[in-house]
């Protein structure tokens, strides 16, 4: 396992983060596979919710109205993940929308490492056909009673990451540098079958 780690996952009003807005932040942080901490909120986008998007993640407008903005929730999100790695499914929209905010309103950017668990599934598995969160959820037979509710999400990664960290420890990775370094080397993988896994 990881020495410690944070776990996070956003909600928005839609995929342009120059146009669109967080309104929802969840993170558990974790030391090996326990839980020692977690951080969640609603945000006020200060724009209306799409139908489409409060269909998705039952998120209305009515939810957030009384919220704090985002300026107001980034210097406690700063502060609770400090410089711990950063763990999220999809990790570029998550990481890339709050790194754009950060930008914004706070002339900062994230330097945390980070490992996106899409990306680590396509190196450790090699014949699966979506890598969707959803799709890894049902191979893997996680539990994500509320899908698209940003700290549900958070512990069907954090679930699917252990799950993870397992193979990879099986395979010889079990420090830390070991685990991001065959992250980071593209040319590193497991290639293993969902035969081989489940």
């Amino acid at each position: 396992m990881l020495g410690r780690y944070i776990v996070l996952d956003i909600e928005t009003t839609g995929l342009n983060r120059s146009k669109d807005q967080i309104t929802e932040i969840a993170a558990l942080k974790l030391e090996g596979n326990r839980i020692v901490d977690k951080f969640e909120t609603l945000i006020n986008p200060q724009m209306k919710i799409p139908a489409e998007i409060t269909q998705l993640t039952g998120i209305t407008d009515d939810m957030v109205k009384e919220k704090p903005t985002i300026q107001e929730v980034l210097p406690n999100f700063i502060d609770f993940i400090k410089k711990d790695i950063l763990v999220a499914h999809n990790a570029i929209f998550d990481i890339g929308f709050i790194n754009h905010n950060l930008n914004l309103h706070l002339n900062q950017t994230l330097e945390n490492k980070n490992i996106c668990t899409m990306n680590l599934a396509k190196k450790i598995i090699s014949t699966m056909p979506s890598y969707r969160l959803s799709s890894l959820c049902n191979y893997f037979d996680i539990k994500n009673e509320y899908a698209h509710r940003a700290m549900s999400d958070v512990y069907a990664t954090t679930k699917l990451f252990t799950k993870f960290q397992a193979i990879m420890h099986n395979n010889g990775l079990r420090e830390d540098q070991d685990i991001l370094k065959f992250y980071q080397d593209p040319l590193l993988k497991l290639n293993l079958s969902l035969t081989h896994l489940i």
